[in-house]
């Protein structure tokens, strides 16, 4: 039996870098956690690496803002909906 294989809900990326944002479901609510990978190419293979250069980590930052800035997003919308049903009751 083969399980399904669970997929960011978001992802963010420019160029080469990417950033998965995973949900997380807990007792304590959503939680968000992101990883970061780098494509590259092996012939004609294209492969991701958690491995950095020094001309990535600019744009690593610039990808990590993003998913920030999503993550928030979502966190703002959860609590708006968790305020409008607790005043439709």
């Amino acid at each position: 039996m083969s399980k399904d294989k669970q997929k960011p809900v978001h992802e963010v990326r420019l160029g080469a870098i990417k950033a998965a944002v995973w949900k997380n479901d807990t007792e304590n609510g959503v939680r968000y956690n992101t990883t970061f990978s780098r494509l590259y190419r092996n012939g004609e293979e294209w492969n991701n690496t958690d491995s950095f250069g020094r001309d990535d980590l600019l744009v690593v930052a610039k990808v990590a803002d993003q998913a920030h800035s999503w993550i928030h997003a979502q966190s703002q919308e959860e609590q708006q909906e968790k305020g409008a049903q607790s005043n439709s009751k």
